[in-house]
């Protein structure tokens, strides 16, 4: 085990990306509304994600490409391979760029909650961290971006699983929300907020793509899985703990919460000012985490997807990298409510997730591209079950963002 956790890597890229703000912020919803009750809708979303990156992992182990070569290579002889291409690449690029600004304005408001509620602490937060962000992937390699996401990623689980005791809440009630499903009238949305916020279609480009430049092939296979489950699992644990803090506090005490920064004010009457300092920091690095991840995924992405040469591909990504970061940056620093900027991103999300999920299902049937080590039934069985509800996400997602429910 302890073997394990040192060579820990391309998962946390995965855990970085889905635990940012967006997923703090609906988990202390789903806690504070709800109580214990919407646990088991974040178990099963993290079962669900271990599924997809597993299978995302090998393919790149396997067969030494990221899902984005591998679907650029099967439009290649389609009719419809430019009109996808540019549907693909819109979606990826569009809704990454809302992500990103949800994520800077996450982490900015990690410090405004630390510091003051100030709009011009708020903008120059956003600034300073674009500009942390910037210098992180373009002069950081991947290993070492990798290992700064792995510290991020400890420092939140930290700040959480501090809080978390801090509040003591009740296992009883805790362990019946994680293992007997319930939906509380009203509750649907939240539901799906919370799968929908973890289950991300460009962590299937981001995971491929590490985990090919990180594992070699069969016999680094068992280490890729591995590495998945504990990196992922790690984010699941987290996120159940965000969830579980703002139920037995703010919902206990019959008290309303927005985001998690108003979490973080006002758990300070209950635990003095070091609940403010713990969820502040934590709010901060699953800002910053995702900040750094989003651009990455975009890069490896419509890299792969454009079929970049490698000499060329290290100047593509940069740019790309940049460009996420920049528009994030404005979106963030203009005005837009957070909300509008979500639905932005649920509407991407909900649009491409059944897509790429299918055809990840279809890539990992190909035993030409995998060998032996194509889905059995069962992993094909739990990739459709996943493939169904998260169409059926995706539906109510677009409806949603349309008004149409």
């Amino acid at each position: 085990m302890i073997k394990r956790l040192t060579n820990i890597g391309p998962g946390v890229l995965v855990t970085a990306a889905f635990i940012g703000p967006g997923t703090v912020t609906a988990c202390t919803l789903a806690g504070a509304n709800y109580g214990f009750a919407l646990l088991w809708a974040l178990l099963f979303a993290t079962i669900a994600t271990i599924v997809l990156q597993e299978m995302s992992a090998r393919l790149g182990t396997i067969s030494g490409k990221g899902l984005g070569a591998v679907l650029h290579q099967s439009l290649e002889t389609s009719p419809w391979r430019w009109p996808l291409t540019v549907l693909i690449i819109l979606a990826l690029f569009g809704g990454n760029a809302a992500y990103e600004a949800g994520n800077l304005a996450g982490a900015a408001l990690g410090i405004e909650a630390i510091t003051s509620h100030n709009t011009m602490i708020f903008k120059a937060s956003v600034l300073v961290l674009s500009v942390f962000a910037a210098i992180i992937l373009f002069a950081g390699s991947y290993r070492q971006i990798e290992k700064f996401l792995i510290g991020l990623v400890l420092i939140m689980g930290l700040a959480f699983v501090l809080t978390f005791f801090a509040v003591k809440p009740a296992l009883s009630p805790m362990l019946s929300g994680l293992f007997v499903p319930k939906i509380p009238d009203g509750s649907l949305l939240t539901v799906i907020a919370l799968i929908g916020t973890t289950v991300v279609p460009y962590n299937l480009f981001l995971h491929a793509s590490a985990a090919k430049n990180r594992w070699q092939g069969e016999r680094d296979l068992a280490s890729a899985r591995a590495d998945t489950v504990l990196s992922i699992g790690l984010g699941g644990i987290i996120a159940i703990l965000v969830a579980s803090t703002a139920a037995a506090s703010i919902f206990a005490q019959g008290l309303s919460v927005t985001n998690a920064a108003d979490m973080a004010v006002q758990f300070e009457p209950l635990f003095g000012s070091f609940s403010k300092y713990l969820l502040g920091v934590g709010l901060f690095a699953a800002g910053l985490s995702s900040t750094i991840t989003a651009p990455l995924a975009t890069s490896y992405a419509l890299s792969e997807i454009l079929n970049i040469s490698d000499q060329r591909r290290v100047l593509v990504s940069r740019i790309i990298s940049l460009s996420i970061l920049v528009i994030g940056a404005v979106l963030s620093l203009t005005g837009i409510k957070p909300i509008q900027l979500i639905i932005l991103a649920q509407f991407a999300n909900g649009l491409l997730l059944p897509v790429m999920a299918g055809f990840l299902i279809y890539a990992l049937n190909q035993r030409q591209l995998l060998g032996k080590y194509t889905n059995g039934w069962a992993a094909n069985l739990a990739g459709c079950c996943v493939l169904v509800l998260t169409a059926g996400l995706g539906l109510r997602l677009i409806a949603r963002s349309l008004g149409a429910i």
